[in-house]
């Protein structure tokens, strides 16, 4: 669900312990996204992504571009070492204001504004100056994409416009039950909350209804069977909590995936759909929008890679299912000898210009007949060579097709991995080693630049602790996969999921035989970063690194390995969290 006002209410009471600080740092990991260092290290998170608008402490760390963004730079301008003086809501509003005491370079004390508006698509983030203009904002509104709204540097700062609907807490329980009394017949009393009360999410109104009835799906009907109390009841009760700011952060999880947040336990799904309370709205959110937001890097990062691969892995398919096909036609080409061999030993009873041959076959014990199509255009001779031409064909095209394949089915392999080390890239370097990857393979070409390409330094693999101490690293792409297992000791331990693209692990056993202990979370470690991260159970080969190989001329990240064991385990994103190395 978005943050809706009563939500982010709960957070920005949550978010007063950033009043007073200073602003040391100011960094945009993303288009959409500003992360503002406090003092004492804490991190004030802005969002105002369509589907991740939001503000809140987080503790992930993300990765800055190489060049920060120029939005970046004007708040670093105006922002850095300011002191937040006030952090608040605006009404029932999803826009939070942000006022920061700031001094210019002539050393005369100041303010500025910061606006955060959640607002879906329309989402925002505004600075202003002392007087309330626009100094500049991530997204410009002009008069062509909004006739009653402009946000363009110069204007004065405006609210959104003003709902027509009523406001939830200022409704007594009397004028509640009156205008519940008036309701639509046939509407639904959660949709009839929705389309009277402004900052009700549609969850919230089903979860008061639920708890006023029993059902969310209720209707007024409930009114004429004395119902209408514990609506009025429920709706009252959600009053207080609000107006008390007596909030749970609470996470819904569906099949153990984060599916929506609240700001109160909801219990109208049952035991379908559990339940977790979090100690802060900030852990909440950071919780709930880790996945979202990887997703959406990927999105931006990855899109001309995962577009690439995916273009080039349907071109393979189509071709090998279209030589799969050819390969069964061949499979026929024994009856193509047999029909010449009987032409030839039939030549002096055919006729030219026949367009059938009945003939005996005397490869079957009782020589039945046998019907063979001929060219009448054709000579006999020429008949029986056609059909020896074809056989010859035949048998030739199943050795190439065969070959072909082969070479085939190990490029679909291939890049069904790269799809799946897109589908697990985190940083911005994840996408630069697998963009050089695809380039070397052939398929990028390489782009012509002007000067001299910037060094980048090269990626690190993942690197995690066992409980008893011991290294365990994990590869991020298929070429850091063969460089990680190359580089081992002989006597580590090498993981790798069975028959799924997954990255190579090793633990490193430092020439001493490892504990159970540290075999089971690296073998937990191989299941979570393939594509068996969501199944319940992961079948993981493991093997000392010297029965590892990399056959001759093969992909990246392409190994086999013999002898080996096998585990079941099951991916667990705690366990992972846990034994990571920060």
């Amino acid at each position: 669900m978005p943050l809706d006002a009563i939500c982010l209410r709960g957070v920005v009471h949550e978010l007063q312990e950033a009043v007073g600080t200073r602003i040391e740092k100011i960094q945009q990991p993303a288009r959409e996204l500003v992360i503002l260092t406090l003092r004492g290290g804490r991190k004030l998170l802005l969002n105002a992504g369509a589907n991740q608008a939001r503000i809140h402490f987080t503790a992930l760390s993300r990765e800055n571009p190489a060049a920060p963004p120029m939005f970046c730079m004007l708040l670093r301008k105006h922002l850095s070492g300011g002191r937040i003086l006030s952090l608040s809501q605006e009404g029932l509003d999803r826009v939070v204001r942000i006022e920061i005491q700031v001094m210019d370079e002539l050393g005369v004390t100041g303010t500025r504004q910061l606006i955060l508006e959640c607002m879906g698509r329309r989402s925002n983030l505004i600075l202003l100056d002392a007087d309330g203009r626009i100094i500049d904002c991530l997204r410009r509104v002009d008069m062509e994409m909004n006739q009653k709204r402009q946000v363009l540097p110069g204007l004065f700062y405006r609210l959104p416009p003003a709902t027509e609907k009523m406001d939830p807490l200022t409704t007594s329980p009397e004028e509640f039950l009156s205008l519940l009394q008036e309701a639509p017949p046939d509407a639904a009393l959660s949709e009839w909350l929705l389309g009277r009360f402004f900052a009700l999410s549609p969850l919230i109104c089903r979860e008061i209804v639920f708890r006023g009835c029993g059902r969310t799906d209720a209707d007024p009907s409930v009114l004429s069977a004395g119902g209408e109390a514990a609506i009025v009841q429920a709706f009252s009760g959600w009053q207080d909590i609000v107006k008390e700011n007596r909030f749970t952060p609470f996470l819904l999880l569906r099949d153990g995936k984060a599916a929506d947040f609240s700001y109160l336990p909801i219990r109208q799904y049952g035991g379908e759909t559990g339940g977790s309370a979090m100690e802060t709205f900030s852990e909440l959110l950071d919780r709930f929008f880790e996945e979202r937001e990887r997703q959406e890097r990927l999105r931006q990062k990855g899109q001309d890679l995962l577009k690439t691969a995916a273009n080039a892995r349907d071109r393979i398919a189509r071709r090998v299912a279209a030589q799969e096909q050819e390969l069964a036609e061949t499979k026929n080409r024994e009856q193509l000898r047999l029909q010449g061999e009987l032409i030839t030993a039939n030549l002096y009873r055919m006729e030219k210009g026949a367009s059938l041959l009945q003939a005996e076959n005397y490869y079957e014990p009782d020589a039945s007949l046998i019907s063979i199509p001929l060219d009448p255009l054709l000579t006999p001779q020429q008949n029986a060579a056609k059909y020896f031409k074809q056989y010859s064909k035949a048998r030739t095209a199943e050795r190439y097709l065969t070959e072909q394949l082969s070479i085939g089915r190990r490029e679909l392999e291939y890049l069904g991995s790269i799809l799946d080390e897109l589908s697990r890239a985190e940083l911005e370097q994840d996408f630069n080693d697998i963009r050089a990857e695809l380039r070397l393979s052939g398929y990028l070409k390489g782009q012509k630049s002007e000067g001299k390409a910037p060094r980048r330094a090269p990626s690190k693999p993942r690197e995690f602790r066992s409980s008893a101490g011991l290294r365990i690293l994990v590869g991020r792409n298929n070429t850091q996969n063969d460089a990680l297992t190359k580089s081992a000791a002989k006597g580590d331990i090498w993981f790798h999921t069975q028959k799924i693209h997954g990255s190579h692990v090793i633990l490193c056993t430092n020439g001493e035989t490892p504990d159970e202990r540290s075999m089971e979370e690296a073998a937990v470690l191989a299941a979570y970063f393939s594509q068996g991260r969501d199944s319940r159970q992961v079948a993981v080969d493991y093997t000392p690194v010297r029965y590892v190989k990399k056959p001759a001329g093969a992909r990246p990240g392409m190994v086999v390995y013999d002898p080996y064991q096998t585990a079941y385990v099951h991916p667990d994103e705690d366990l992972v969290k846990a034994l990571s190395v920060k």
